[in-house]
């Protein structure tokens, strides 16, 4: 159960996994070819830096497209099956508090007993008094065996070959009534909702599009399902983006292979404001319109700006042999 709890944590961190690690990864190779002389060759033999810089775009660009996929399917399915199996461990943790051999007291009118409890969780000999109801007459279960469950309503007792006596005492009348299965909710934890409603993150990119009108969570809660819209449509242009502003300071301008530490250092720095930004900006959205211009700038402007410059230094060392040639 915990490594499966872990691994379904995993997809919730692409996010941030994959921009800082693409990026730190682009800075690494760039700029060991640089110390390698490798890149001072290449320039030499005509690649201009939007060259060079583009297996790290395809790249990037690739990686964006997964990170898409992932949050918009693959993270939401994770969430959600990581709420249901701690649903699961709750109702598992639940049956060890029936102890054996005494009567457990599962809530307000509501005794239980249990004779065995299996390393598996499965309860044998039960006594269950039901007088939760003021309005209805208590009843009393003896089953041969039973098992505690979980569902989106709550918690609920499946007992197995039984009986439900109920005994009137003002007729003075016992009914019993004989049954294979049979089923007791019991009462939830203070606090807790019966129904659970699913959060934006546990639902899929396409499911956020078309909220249940006809819930009062979904209703009250549009500006989440917007939210979430936008954020999973811009988080993965951070990949492009940073890599493009981290070879941006490696690429342009001379080479010196002694070293560039001052460029990197710059690089890094511009990342973190850049993130620290779209985070800011994705806090303040949720409380203001104005956030939501400021998540594009963050998203966009890195990416469009970083590209605009690779291209207009690509369209003047195109036009320089032609000018050479002209001359000549």
């Amino acid at each position: 159960m915990f490594w499966a709890l872990t691994l379904l944590t995993l997809p919730k961190f692409f996010e941030v996994i994959l921009p800082i690690g693409l990026m730190a990864s682009a800075v690494f190779v760039y700029n060991r070819m640089t110390m390698d002389s490798e890149l001072v060759a290449m320039r030499a033999l005509g690649f201009s830096p939007f060259r060079l810089a583009r297996p790290a775009l395809l790249l990037s660009g690739l990686l964006g497209m997964v990170l898409f996929f992932v949050m918009g399917w693959v993270a939401p399915l994770a969430n959600d099956s990581s709420h249901r199996l701690k649903q699961s461990l709750r109702g598992q943790m639940g049956s060890f508090l029936f102890r054996e051999g005494i009567f457990n007291q599962a809530g307000k009118g509501l005794m239980v007993y249990v004779r065995e409890r299996e390393s598996s969780g499965n309860l044998r000999g039960l006594l269950i008094h039901d007088s939760r109801d003021s309005l209805k007459t208590p009843s009393t279960i003896i089953a041969d065996s039973g098992v505690l469950v979980i569902t989106d309503e709550g918690q609920q007792v499946l007992v197995y070959d039984g009986s439900r006596q109920d005994f009137d005492a003002k007729t003075g009348v016992l009914k019993r009534l004989d049954f294979q299965q049979y089923t007791i909710d019991l009462p939830a934890p203070e606090g807790e909702k019966q129904q659970r409603w699913k959060e934006p993150d546990e639902r899929s990119f396409t499911k956020l599009f078309s909220p249940d009108l006809s819930n009062v969570d979904d209703r009250s809660k549009r500006k989440a399902f917007r939210l979430e819209i936008h954020r999973r449509l811009l988080t993965p242009f951070l990949v492009p983006g940073f890599t493009l502003v981290a070879l941006l300071f490696l690429l342009q301008g001379p080479v010196d292979r002694r070293g560039q530490s001052r460029r990197i250092f710059m690089a890094i720095a511009v990342v973190i404001l850049l993130q620290i930004l779209y985070l800011g900006a994705y806090n303040l959205a949720k409380q203001s319109p104005v956030g939501y211009p400021v998540m594009y700038l963050a998203a966009l402007l890195p990416m469009v700006a970083s590209l605009a410059i690779f291209l207009r230094g690509e369209r003047i060392l195109s036009s320089v042999p032609q000018t050479r040639e002209d001359a000549t």
